[in-house]
């Protein structure tokens, strides 16, 4: 499930990719194709009607622009092979786009997640890992507060020394 999860994040990713690329013919490589690894993501994410529009695609409620068909074509390969032929620029961008999801728009996240992530484990994996690096941020700034405490304690014993 997490892999079908990471493809259909991937198959986002080439979709917006493509939609805003202006580059036409980006020679394909060893694996999905290139030409729209530069995108910016985050406008694309932020821009309701499009990603609605890839959405219902995806969910079968609505047309698909010849980029969203690309993208629902590869999904399945993608999602079966665990991004295999993915570069590590799409794998980055499909993560960004299943985080996006997750974290913003829950109701599109539940609709897609119901066809490519059926038992939730993506999810509770992203969750699982948010949760981790919580834990590592609170306890570095908890070492750090502690460090800063201890450096404290040495400038008062220092200036002490020095007034006797």
């Amino acid at each position: 499930m997490v892999l079908k999860l990471i493809m259909f994040c991937l198959v986002i990713s080439v979709v917006y990719i493509e939609w805003a690329s202006a580059d036409g013919d980006t020679p394909k490589t060893h694996g999905y194709d290139t030409k729209y690894d530069n995108i910016n993501l985050d406008d694309l994410l932020k821009n309701d009607r499009l990603r609605k529009n890839y959405v219902k695609c995806l969910l079968n409620e609505g047309p698909c622009t010849p980029d969203a068909t690309e993208l629902k074509n590869s999904l399945p390969d993608a999602i079966a092979t665990n991004c295999s032929k993915c570069t590590e620029k799409q794998k980055n961008g499909s993560e960004k786009v299943t985080h996006f999801l997750i974290d913003n728009e829950p109701d599109e996240w539940d609709q897609l997640a119901a066809i490519y992530d059926k038992d939730g484990e993506y999810k509770q994996k992203y969750i699982a890992s948010k949760v981790m690096e919580s834990t590592v941020a609170t306890v570095k700034n908890a070492d750090g507060n502690e460090e800063n405490a201890k450096n404290e304690r040495n400038e008062q014993n220092n200036d002490e020394n020095k007034n006797e």
